[in-house]
């Protein structure tokens, strides 16, 4: 195994300049403990944040449909494995999660579309755009772009330094698996 060169900061190696925020977000997950190798950038990244995991109008189920066809789009393992987790408690079932990197139906199937319409040409054909903001408003499909966004700049981060998905969500899929 390739030791990273940005492993998460644990809290003795935590920026004095960002300690507020090791007792929030920042400290619970391995991406934010990555990020802190940065933390201007994670300082700045705080807002968006809090827009996009908590306030988007899309909605918490819609949200994690964006993240996890994301995710798989990406190749993302800890994206992926960490949204299993917050689809389920958020009451999506397996078969639903599992569809979703694949070619799911009705709504999910739309925003699973759009999704990889994003990534293949890097906008939505307006037709699509039409379609999307009829189900899911303007203000959903700006949200859902700007999902795509953070999750892939996460991604990025998380694929090039090697994050290790968090123990806890680990021991989670270990002891249930995706089924």
């Amino acid at each position: 195994m390739i030791m990273s060169p940005c492993p998460p900061l644990v809290d003795e190696n935590w920026p004095d300049e960002i300690a507020d925020m090791l007792p929030g977000f920042a400290g619970a997950l391995n991406v934010y403990r990555t990020m802190a190798h940065h933390p201007a950038l994670l300082k700045a990244w705080a807002p968006l944040r809090q827009h996009i995991v908590k306030d988007s109008a899309l909605g918490p189920i819609r949200s994690e449909v964006v993240i996890l066809r994301a995710a798989h789009r990406m190749g993302s393992a800890y994206e992926w494995a960490h949204h299993v987790s917050r689809a389920r408690a958020l009451g999506m079932g397996d078969t639903r999660i599992q569809a979703i990197s694949g070619t799911p139906d009705g709504e999910d199937g739309l925003i699973a579309e759009a999704v990889d319409a994003l990534f293949d040409l890097h906008r939505l054909p307006s037709d699509l755009e039409k379609r999307l903001s009829g189900l899911i408003g303007k203000q959903g499909v700006f949200d859902l772009i700007a999902t795509v966004g953070f999750y892939s700049v996460l991604g990025y981060v998380l694929m090039t330094y090697d994050t290790p998905i968090d123990e806890a969500i680990a021991e989670e899929l270990r002891e249930r698996p995706l089924s």
